[in-house]
């Protein structure tokens, strides 16, 4: 069962890159107390994602901030070292949090599984977009099968 409004970010391990490589990080240390728009598409440098998606978040960071967002995030089922090189090619510098999924638990407890294994692309994420106040979903808009119609920037300026 997918997540809905209202419920909590289960607390898991995902990974940013640090200064000096890999880190670990919570999601209680990612969303608690925080005011977070996190956004999640089906795979770095995939044409959508890249040319849609992320690009709208990082030209919409600063009006989404002002509106009392502490944090922009990117999450993806890829490694660290893919979502560091991939936010690098996309220049977004400190406007998203480029956060890994790698193994997908984040994915798999939201309930947000893409299966794209019959095109070469194994299990990710739907494209995505959610606001997450103090740990606790309040507000989410899901694409169907990988398509980007409700989960953009633009929207969640909407609803901010």
């Amino acid at each position: 069962m997918a997540v809905k409004i209202g419920d909590a970010v289960p607390d898991l391990t995902l990974a940013v890159m640090g200064g000096s490589g890999p880190e670990q990080v919570s999601t209680g240390d990612l969303f608690k107390g925080k005011k977070v728009v996190a956004f999640a598409l089906p795979g770095a440098f995939t044409p959508t994602c890249s040319a849609k998606h992320l690009p709208g978040f990082v030209a919409n960071s600063d009006a989404i901030k002002a509106k009392g967002v502490d944090t922009v995030m990117c999450l993806s089922v890829n490694d660290v070292f893919v979502m560091d090189a991939w936010g690098k090619d996309q220049n977004v510098g400190d406007s998203v949090a480029m956060v890994a999924d790698g193994s997908g638990a984040l994915t798999n407890a939201l309930g947000l599984q893409l299966d794209l294994t019959e095109r070469g692309l194994g299990v990710r994420s739907q494209r995505y977009s959610m606001i997450v106040d103090d740990g606790v979903v309040s507000a989410l808009n899901i694409d169907e099968g990988g398509a980007f119609e409700v989960s953009s920037a633009e929207k969640i300026l909407e609803q901010l």
